[in-house]
């Protein structure tokens, strides 16, 4: 026998005697697993069944709602006849303010004030265009009256015919006559009323996809796991809303309380503390483990072990924007460019625009690998009153949360990057004033960044210096949908190697990623000397076979 046969045996009895040792705690766990259901998947089943919480009544028979229509105020008013609470209710939301509940108000943190983005930039002094996709009627400028309960747009959460749209200008408004929206050709034709408005039901992916699934202005602009690709998906695409599956609505996690949808709001996590049990029908369940509990896999399974630092997601969504393109790149400074003196557009090879004269330069993808960031459940942003530096990239939005956060889990992220305009004297980010007529600055018609820079600035009452730049920004979106079917999720290889996904995220030691030297020079130390046990252990029996042939 030589050397390297007894180095082979040795090596394979090793391995041999590994894997029945890590193995040997798992037999009577998976014996028990055949009997009864893995926790988690068990909990999936139950808070799936029965999944018609309530059943609307047939509207059509209500006689409030037969009378003829002209308006959306006065469809809300019929609506109010009976639901008296419900306007008060949603005028309380986030949904209907546009701002953190949880900051002092006149900081205006949140969509509808002064924090920024940076793909639209800001709603001040572009409300008509912005607030098509408000569940409200008539928010044009500042002068909107937040607390007229009849301005609340009940039909665009809860009407069920498909055929009620509001104009992209028209403040929230649909139309009275047909219209052609210029920009994209489409012509809108006014609400049937007495029919949208007898349709009303509980909402379904189709209304809440109106607005969550275009916003930024187009199909898949702004979060990239939410497009029109989920309004009838696969479950290749979606296990959960999958039409050939689950088929869940939104409303199936985004459960809602007098109006409060279940869901992040800026500064506030989406759910505190970590959810360990199962929870029924009546309580908000936007957490997984509200039906997966904490340890999902079967027992004895390590994938268990990850859930207290590794966000689901970050296992699951192996990829986003998996059937349609989203933006991953928006350049402001290149706006304003014509052919022959006129703006135009040109596509790519998604048929997405790659240029747009009103907007600048776009690069968009598919099938995107997310970037990972400790995430405790809360973002942040900055607003037009924040002082930036613009010598690097400026971080508009991003993640909270670290290793030493125990709420914090390695969460996956678009991050959107672009250029936009900024204030070079003051430091801060400028609000552009982009929609409007012609000599009132809007950029979209006069096509002068100092106009609309001035124009928004002043409208939103902050200072501007006249002095503009362009810099380099980013923004994140969580990536939340899109969950693939466990054989499609992420391999432990992905993440633990030396350029795997988590390879920018440090801070922390990850077998297969990091290199701890202690403990390498004693795996070589190890290694060779059982290499060189084995050559003396081979050498002795050579020789030691030689003297007994002699």
């Amino acid at each position: 026998m030589n050397v390297w046969s007894v180095y082979s045996r040795w090596l394979a009895g090793a391995a041999l005697a590994l894997v029945l040792f890590s193995a040997m705690p798992g037999w009577a766990q998976i014996k028990v697993l055949d009997e009864n259901q893995a926790p988690g998947r068990a909990m999936a089943q139950q808070a799936t069944k029965g999944r018609e919480i309530w059943i609307t009544a047939d509207h059509s028979l209500h006689p409030v709602l037969k009378k003829e229509f002209k308006s959306g105020p006065e469809v809300t008013e019929s609506c109010l006849s009976c639901h008296e609470l419900a306007a008060g209710q949603f005028q309380k939301t986030i949904h209907w303010t546009w701002l953190d509940p949880n900051v002092d108000p006149k900081l205006k943190v949140g969509k509808g004030g002064l924090s920024m983005n940076n793909f639209c930039i800001n709603v001040q002094s572009n409300e008509p265009r912005c607030t098509s996709c408000h569940a409200g009627y008539g928010w044009k400028d500042k002068t909107f009256d937040f607390s007229n309960a009849h301005s609340v747009d009940c039909l665009a959460c809860h009407e069920q015919t498909g055929t009620y749209h509001k104009f992209p200008t028209g403040a929230g408004n649909p139309v009275s006559e047909p219209t052609v929206f210029k920009e994209d050709g489409k012509t809108y034709m006014p609400p049937e009323w007495n029919k949208v408005a007898q349709s009303v039901g509980r909402p379904t992916r189709q209304n809440c996809g109106t607005c969550h699934f275009f916003g930024g202005g187009g199909d898949g602009v702004k979060h990239g796991d939410m497009d029109s690709s989920l309004m009838k998906p696969n479950k290749e695409l979606d296990v959960h809303m999958g039409t050939d599956g689950q088929n869940f609505d939104c409303v199936r996690c985004h459960t809602t309380r007098v109006h409060h949808i279940a869901g992040r709001i800026y500064s506030t996590p989406a759910a505190k503390g970590r959810k360990s049990l199962i929870e029924d029908d009546l309580t908000p369940k936007i957490m997984c483990e509200s039906c997966h509990s904490r340890t999902p896999h079967k027992p004895g399974v390590k994938a268990n072990a990850h859930t207290d630092q590794v966000a689901c997601q970050s296992c699951h969504i192996p990829t986003y924007a998996r059937v349609n393109p989203t933006t991953m790149w928006w350049d402001w400074s290149k706006a304003g460019q014509m052919k022959e003196g006129k703006p135009y557009k040109e596509l790519d090879e998604f048929g997405k625009p790659g240029y747009d004269t009103k907007k600048g330069e776009f690069k968009w993808a598919r099938n995107v690998v997310p970037e990972y960031y400790w995430f405790n459940g809360s973002l942040s942003t900055l607003t037009a009153r924040d002082t930036i530096d613009p010598s690097g990239v400026v971080a508009v939005g991003w993640p909270n949360g670290d290793k030493n956060d125990a709420n914090a889990r390695i969460f996956p992220f678009k991050v959107h990057r672009g250029r936009q305009p900024y204030d070079k004297v003051n430091k801060t980010l400028v609000i552009p004033r982009l929609f409007g007529k012609e000599g009132t600055g809007a950029y979209w018609a006069d096509y002068d960044w100092d106009k609309s820079a001035a124009a928004g600035m002043a409208y939103a009452g902050l200072p501007f210096s006249g002095e503009l730049g362009f810099v380099d920004s980013t923004y994140v979106f969580p990536i939340t949908h899109m969950v693939a079917p466990k054989d499609k999720a992420v391999s432990c290889q992905e993440c633990h190697s030396k350029n795997g996904r988590l390879r920018n995220l440090g801070g922390f030691y990850m077998p297969g990623r990091d290199v701890n030297k202690p403990i390498q020079v004693m795996g070589w130390i190890l290694v060779l000397g059982s290499l060189a046990g084995v050559f003396f252990h081979g050498l002795g029996r050579m020789v030691a076979r030689g003297k007994k042939e002699d």
